[in-house]
């Protein structure tokens, strides 16, 4: 019997227990197994009249059948990203952080802890931003159970790396409080939050009727900006500076916690990119070109400002020109997968050592660390 105020506890029966399962057998409700008994099959139910689920029914946003019901699929490939998201399990407390201690300590510049201190200090709040989008904005909106179940792993995912930035926060003694309230009193990064907030802030409404073609619009744009801009550009490229400074041997257990991060992140955009051309397929939608481009426009020059201010000294082997450079080029990339215009044409990939450093180590140290290459996490694919 389950105890509900300690769920963990192991209960015995009670004397009361074990009265009302005699009473329930004497009432023939409860009957103990009969080894002679030849077992009925369940019988199927008569037809109540109720229309089976048909996969071609289904739709993103604005379906008809049941939710409750996962299959048959239409959407297969949403169910393998929940299969894949599962082969990267870990917790933060599987890396050893000690040298990230010593090197912090004893091994980086004022510099380089300016920039490790406010890159932490953005991405703890960015991810519990992109933890309520999905829970809050976007899971709730699907009428396909096989999306929502991959958005209920992401929306773990997301207090995973938000639990992940605290532990590398704690164990390298920074002043919690302090970090936390950066995104508040540095304007550089509460642009970048705020902007994010003014997406969540438009779709999170009781009153929203995606039915609306308006509000539909404008439920795509928002959620194009978290998988395309938010995720797709703004992690992916906000995890270098760390990178960078684990190419030459610093801070290395803060960027391992990192590379688990980001397999988590590029399924989260490629899922969302996906799924927002699904639901623009299906209920053709038609997005503003100009709107389009003023997204992407917005997001460089909050990304400008970040740089500048993270990097306002370059540290070696990367620079603020870098860090916006290799933005514009990824957000070229996300704005093809989304069927967009580039953006920013001709960027140059600037760190073209990125996607390999971003990359599991496989090789590695059995007495440093723990064994990191997961039974299929070597088959999630990067781009």
């Amino acid at each position: 019997m389950l105890n509900w105020d300690d769920p963990l506890a192991v209960c015995k029966q009670t004397s009361n227990d074990k009265d009302i399962s005699n009473a329930l057998h004497a009432k023939n409700i409860l009957q103990p197994s009969n080894p002679n008994k030849i077992a009925r099959p369940i019988e199927a139910p008569i037809n109540s009249g109720i229309e089976p689920v048909r996969a071609d029914d289904k739709r993103v946003v604005n379906g008809k059948t049941d939710i409750n019901q996962l299959a048959p699929f239409k959407y297969p490939w949403a169910w393998e990203f929940f299969l894949n998201a599962n082969k990267n399990h870990w917790t933060p407390l599987d890396i050893n952080m000690s040298k990230d201690v010593h090197d912090y300590q004893h091994r980086i510049t004022l510099e380089e802890k300016h920039v490790y201190e406010n890159v932490l200090s953005y991405l703890t709040t960015s991810d519990i931003l992109a933890m309520r989008n999905v829970g809050l904005a976007v899971m709730e909106k699907m009428t396909a159970p096989e999306l929502q179940i991959y958005q209920a792993r992401q929306v773990y995912e997301e207090a995973l790396h938000t639990w992940t930035y605290q532990h590398c926060i704690e164990s390298i003694g920074l002043e919690q409080g302090e970090i936390y309230n950066r995104y508040r009193v540095v304007p550089q990064i509460n642009q970048k939050i705020q902007l994010a907030n003014s997406k969540i802030n438009s779709v999170l409404r009781a009153d929203i009727d995606l039915s609306d073609k308006d509000e539909l619009e404008n439920f795509v744009m928002s959620y194009t900006f978290f998988a395309g801009i938010f995720e797709g550009c703004w992690f992916y490229n906000g995890f270098s500076p760390i990178f960078a400074l684990q190419r030459r041997g610093l801070m290395t257990g803060t960027a391992e916690q990192l590379q688990y991060i980001m397999r988590d992140e590029v399924l989260h955009c490629a899922f969302g990119i996906r799924t927002v051309n699904q639901i623009i397929l299906e209920n053709q939608v038609t997005l503003d070109p100009k709107a389009i481009q003023t997204m992407w426009l917005e997001a460089e020059a909050a990304e400008s400002d970040y740089a500048h201010y993270i990097l306002r000294d370059p540290i070696l082997g990367y620079n603020a020109e870098d860090h916006i450079e290799q933005f514009r080029f990824i957000a070229n990339r996300r704005a093809r997968q989304l069927k967009h215009k580039e953006p920013f044409p001709g960027a140059e990939n600037r760190l073209t050592w990125l996607d390999e450093q971003a990359n599991m180590r496989k090789e590695k140290n059995f007495f440093e660390t723990r064994v990191t290459e997961y039974q299929t996490g070597g088959s999630l694919k990067w781009d």
